[in-house]
């Protein structure tokens, strides 16, 4: 018989209603148990009075559970800057953690995380969906494998709209830090489109739950809304193996773009959500240059897997794909660009507003990061007039943000 497994919940409004809706629906026959629900606001959750209605019982923190409870697995989806703190205690507490992305806000708290992973034996994996998509893990088995030969230059742009109701959400969004001081980075990059970045430094690690490491990177950084931190990123990266990552991402413009990448290789071209390529609309290919192809699948399928993996790797049947190390080199990418350039706003004449729909877009931003894309280059690089490229970070034994400039 399976063992059941207990599952607290950290964080149930949100991201946090997903999981709850996962376990809700298919808990009971996969075997999973919630024992209770970790949040200051539990009425926020699309679920509340389902979870009512079941006994679940509630708590303001995970110390007031942990006081009196146990529970197998800890599934986190609380505000960057809890995530250390509260996936340290679970770990002590004896559970193991899945906790969203981003894992943390600094890369010292990864250090921390990692520490306390090792001293308790249990797993931590971290809720980047592609991470744990089977078509991305195919594609990751076949870089590995050397099928496409050596890689040369990643390309990644986002385009999500993001209006005022998606900052005045919660006190932390588009946050440097919060009221005591602690780090949060909340941005484009660093949460709503977090995966995309992070899947260029995962499909090249070594391992399936390696990502490749940076070792320098250089950032643009802006924004057009009212916000601390910036709405609107170009960062160049490059890795040790020499690999030149380029990601685009804003949600500062207008119409949506959902993720387009091209990653060249010496003997292939892998591209997903080509406007441009129908055939990459839901899938990801590789194009050879001896005219053949081989198509992955869609890596957007089966979001909740991250879920049901971390379930089964509770109870020994499963790995997990992305864990602390996998998940470190987006936080360093991230820490490197904030100390590589103070947010940028954009000029005033350009900005434009949608009152209707509450939202702020820059005009010719969507066109300039499209061009930027097509090109490889950054917008300083096509000679935008906003445009101020930061310093290059060297990041080679990064592990310390200081954030000076941010102070």
């Amino acid at each position: 018989m399976t063992p059941e497994v207990s599952v607290i919940l950290v964080g149930i409004g949100g991201y946090g209603n997903l999981y709850v809706e996962a376990l809700l629906n298919e808990g009971q026959e996969r075997g999973v148990k919630i024992v209770g629900a970790v949040d200051p606001k539990p009425e926020n959750c699309r679920y509340y009075d389902q979870l009512k209605e079941l006994d679940i019982p509630f708590f303001v923190s995970l110390d007031e559970f942990y006081a009196e409870h146990r529970a197998d697995l800890a599934v986190i989806s609380s505000p960057i800057h809890f995530h250390s703190e509260q996936t340290c205690l679970a770990l002590e507490n004896g559970s193991h953690v899945l906790c969203e992305k981003p894992i943390a806000a600094t890369i010292q708290e990864v250090n921390k995380m990692i520490e306390v992973r090792d001293r308790t034996g249990k797993f931590v994996s971290v809720g980047y969906q592609w991470s744990n998509s089977l078509a991305i893990h195919k594609l990751k088995k076949d870089i590995m494998a050397g099928v496409f030969g050596k890689a040369k230059k990643f390309k990644t742009i986002i385009l999500w709209p993001r209006n005022e109701d998606y900052y005045q959400r919660a006190s932390w969004s588009g946050r440097i830090k919060d009221s005591s001081g602690r780090w949060i980075l909340d941005s484009v990059a660093s949460n709503a489109t977090a995966h995309y970045l992070h899947n260029m430094f995962y499909v090249l690690g070594s391992e399936l739950d390696r990502s490749a490491v940076p070792v320098e990177v250089e950032a643009e950084l802006y924004r057009a809304n009212n916000i601390e931190n910036f709405d609107t990123a170009a960062i160049r990266v490059y890795t040790e193996e020499g690999v030149e990552l380029l990601y685009l991402g804003s949600h500062a413009i207008k119409d949506r773009l959902d993720p387009v990448f091209h990653y060249e290789f010496e003997n292939a071209t892998v591209v997903f959500g080509d406007p441009d390529n129908e055939e990459t609309s839901t899938d990801i290919v590789a194009f050879f240059k001896d005219g053949t192809k081989k198509s992955y699948g869609d890596p957007f399928e089966e979001v909740i897997r991250k879920l049901w993996l971390a379930v089964d790797a509770v109870r020994g049947e499963a790995q997990i794909p992305c864990g602390l190390e996998a998940a470190s080199s987006q936080v360093i990418c991230i820490n490197a660009a904030q100390e590589s350039t103070n947010p940028v706003e954009f000029p005033s004449d350009i900005i434009r507003r949608l009152e209707e729909e509450k939202l702020t877009w820059v005009e010719g931003l969507a066109e300039t990061l499209k061009e930027c894309y097509a090109a490889g280059k950054m917008p300083s690089e096509m000679g935008a007039s906003w445009a101020k490229l930061g310093k290059k970070i060297d990041t080679r034994g990064y592990d310390y943000f200081k954030g000076e400039n941010l102070k």
